[in-house]
């Protein structure tokens, strides 16, 4: 194991004090939150550098030993989408860095998101610190499947193109996610490391399906059916409203839909939530179609354990940790044959794969449940066994630790030579890098 690293994970938009489900929290904060503790447990110390979106935030949140939270002041102490965050990364970067000089040490930054890259790469510059980069979602991908529906701004994708050459490692989630850096970034390939996104087997693992609908006042007879997570177009639940509405006729069946702005299901807070209802009623199943509103994660295990399936057929997902979560609750999968979702089900083994936006195909394969409950049950089986090998937050951790640790003394061994050969005149970019600062650098 390696031993010892001071990190410091950067992660401007998702605080790993968040709660998961509402519109600017998902994926991204439970992947920072247990990347951080998992390392923590395996003896390294983990600082989170955050945006404050709150006045009343304190500077420095202990979340467990070896584990704290800092909050950044870069713009307005309150919530601004992500989608105009890019604008105070300048601020975000020139306080982290004084807070840097003055009283904080780190072997290495691991940035999340682009805006996060914006920051790691002033530090990789000024403080010469190696940079670790997740992307979690590319732009040149957002855009193509969202088109003018986008409202990240333009530089988006060339800021992504920068921040892959020039980080001294790119993390991919899924061989997707690698496929599209080299595609869309020109990453060279030797520079990608694919370390997936993982689960916790203590915080999700198999139940009692009887108890758990009853602890949820859910009837017993019924075909369970749960889609949960955000509440955004791109995760098209539109797709499976409009499945179930295939179903024939057999056993009684229900969608719960989980997600939202508000424990109460709420249009105003949600505005995905009216458009789904009327696709609802368009479909003729608004009676078997329950909104459920958010829920805290200490919740979600009782919505997987009392499904028979869970379903997520998002147009696209650069991972997507929730098929993670149901399979470790042996709860089987249908899930979009897109992004990390084609990585982590296994078709006719954990689940199946469909295509998004194929609600007759997706018909077909709840069918198939509904009327053989065991098949469910043994794709359960082999989901937890999956999950359990593959896709834990310790083997992550223990995978990034190894590319931090890397990274670090690469990046030492490339100060070492660059200090040998360079005249005392000649200027050179930190680490040993050549390649040149472009025009966007005034926004780094």
């Amino acid at each position: 194991m390696t031993a010892g690293l001071r990190v410091a994970i950067i992660s401007e938009h998702a605080s790993p004090l968040a709660q998961q489900g509402s519109v600017d929290a998902g994926g991204q904060n439970v992947y920072v939150l247990h990347v951080a503790q998992a390392l923590a447990r395996q003896g390294h110390h983990v600082d989170v550098l955050t945006r404050r979106d709150q006045r009343s935030l304190p500077t420095a949140v202990d979340m467990r030993p070896g584990v704290r939270v800092l909050h950044i002041d870069a713009g307005p102490p309150e919530f601004v989408p992500k989608e105009k965050l890019l604008s105070f990364m300048p601020a975000f970067g020139k306080e982290v860095v004084r807070l840097m000089r003055r009283s904080l040490a780190y072997d290495v930054v691991h940035a999340n998101f682009f805006m996060s890259g914006v920051v790691g790469l002033r530090l990789q510059r000024q403080l010469n610190l190696p940079l670790v980069q997740t992307f979690h979602a590319l732009g040149a991908v957002r855009r193509q499947h969202q088109k003018e529906a986008d409202k990240f701004p333009e530089d988006r994708i060339a800021l992504e193109r920068r921040i892959a050459c020039e980080a001294d490692c790119v993390i991919a989630e899924c061989p997707q996610d690698a496929e599209d850096l080299i595609r869309h970034c020109g990453v060279p390939a030797h520079r990608v490391a694919q370390v997936p996104c993982g689960v916790d087997l203590d915080e999700f693992a198999p139940g009692d399906l009887r108890a758990a609908r009853q602890r949820l006042n859910l009837p017993q007879d019924e075909f369970i059916v749960l889609q949960l997570g955000r509440l955004v177009p791109r995760k098209g639940v539109d797709n499976v409203i409009r499945a179930v509405g295939r179903l024939g006729e057999g056993r009684p069946w229900r969608l719960l839909i989980v997600g939202g702005e508000s424990t109460e299901p709420d249009e105003a807070r949600t505005p995905e939530i009216g458009r789904l209802r009327a696709v609802a009623r368009e479909a003729g199943v608004q009676g078997q179609v329950t909104f459920v509103g958010r829920r805290d994660r200490d919740q979600l295990k009782d919505y997987y354990q009392a499904a028979d399936v869970f379903v997520t057929t998002p147009w696209y997902e650069p991972f997507g940790i929730t098929p993670l979560e149901s399979m470790a609750c042996g709860t089987p999968v249908i899930g979009a044959a897109v992004g990390g979702i084609q990585h982590t089900v296994v078709d006719g083994l954990t689940g199946f794969l469909v295509p998004p936006n194929d609600p007759d195909l997706l018909a077909q394969r709840l069918e198939d449940l509904r009327c053989v409950p065991d098949l469910g049950r043994l794709m359960g089986r082999a989901g937890r066994v999956r999950v359990r090998r593959e896709f834990t937050w310790d083997s992550v951790a223990t995978k990034l630790a190894r590319i931090y640790a890397q990274v670090a003394r690469q990046r030492q061994m490339s100060d070492d030579v660059a200090g040998l050969h360079l005249l005392p005149t000649q200027p050179r970019l930190s680490g040993g890098m050549s390649l040149p600062l472009q025009t966007l650098g005034a926004k780094i």
